[in-house]
Parts: structure tokens; C-alpha cells; sequence
């Protein structure tokens, strides 16, 4: 696939602490470094995605709303430092949801490839070229599922993931995009 490399990450566990079923705004708290790692990111012309599983919608607990709440008060807080988001994607489907969202195997849900595919083909991303970052295996399971290389930080869930399906483990992600950015110069 022809495009520009791209830097795919997780949210909850790598971009903002981890608080389980995040879906109010107040809640909200980045992990230090990470604005300016994405800033960098941003600098270089590089597409910074988040690709997000919310099984919390699915379940009913709260919202597309507040799950938009939360994302515009991440915006104001990277842009606060010069930072940006390229895109959002989210994946609400889980085996326990309600509705349309009752699905186990749902192509978006990571570990499968889907939110990674898709934003590919709409902003011209080079999958092969790309890097998904995030906390958890079912991080770096659609990152390989999708071509990616991925990264491992030891924030969130990642203090207690086996770290053998990454191409490379890092504290955080502001370590994790310096490493990567090493790489592609």
C-alpha cells in the first residue's frame, strides 16, 4: 500500500492514566511527556491516530456523548502544548454489549486489524511503514494483524504484558516515539 507512515496509539494506558470505563472529562489525566511526544510527532508530519476499544458504550455503561466529551477535553489538553490528534477511532462492539454492539469477534475490535485498516484507506497511511503503540497485547496483536510495527510502553496494563510480541519496549510513550523517530531518520 502506497501512503505515509503513520503512528497508531491506544488510549486508555498510553496516552491517559488508565481509569477503568474512563467516560468523564474531569477524569481525564495524560501521562506526563505525552503531549510532547505527539507534538514531535505532529512537527514531523507524522499522522498521530488513536484507535480505541470502548467496550463501556457497547455495555451500556455511558455514551457516544461522553466518550466525545472525553476526547475533546484530550484535544484541548495536547493542544494546550502544540499537540494534535490526526483521527479518533473507536470500536464500542464487546461479546457482552447490548444492541448492534453485541458482537465478539467484531472486525474494529482490536486485537483485530479493523480501526487500523480503515483509517489507513481514509487518510492514506502505509501500514508497513507504521507504527501501533499501546499498553496491552490486544494492542500490539492489531498492530501485527494490520502490517504495523509495534511498540510496547510500560504504562497502564503494560507494566504486566510480556513484552515478546513487541519490536520494541519502552517506558512511555515520549521514549517510545524518540526510539521510533530514531529509526526513521
Amino acid at each position: 500500500m502506497s501512503g505515509r507512515p503513520a503512528i497508531f496509539l491506544d488510549r486508555d494506558g498510553t496516552l491517559n492514566e488508565e481509569v477503568n470505563y474512563l467516560h468523564t472529562a474531569d477524569d481525564l489525566v495524560l501521562i506526563p511527556g505525552v503531549a510532547k511526544a505527539v507534538a514531535r510527532l505532529n512537527a514531523r508530519g507524522i499522522p498521530v491516530v488513536v484507535v480505541t476499544n470502548q467496550s463501556g458504550i457497547g455495555r451500556g455503561y455511558y455514551g457516544f456523548e461522553e466518550f466525545d466529551q472525553v476526547t475533546a477535553r484530550m484535544s484541548a489538553l495536547l493542544a494546550e502544548l502544540g499537540a494534535h490528534l490526526d483521527a479518533v477511532y473507536v470500536a464500542p462492539h464487546h461479546e457482552m454489549g447490548q444492541g448492534d454492539f453485541a458482537h465478539p469477534d467484531h472486525p474494529e475490535r482490536k486485537p483485530n486489524a479493523g480501526m487500523l485498516t480503515r483509517a489507513a484507506q481514509e487518510h492514506g497511511i502505509d501500514l508497513l511503514s507504521s507504527w501501533m503503540i499501546g499498553d496491552k497485547e490486544s494492542d500490539l496483536e492489531a498492530g501485527r494483524r494490520a502490517g504495523c510495527h509495534v511498540a510496547l510502553v510500560r504504562t497502564g496494563y503494560g507494566k504486566s504484558v510480556d513484552g515478546s510480541l513487541a519490536d520494541l519496549v519502552s517506558e512511555d510513550l515520549s521514549e517510545a516515539v524518540e526510539q521510533i523517530l530514531e529509526t526513521w531518520s
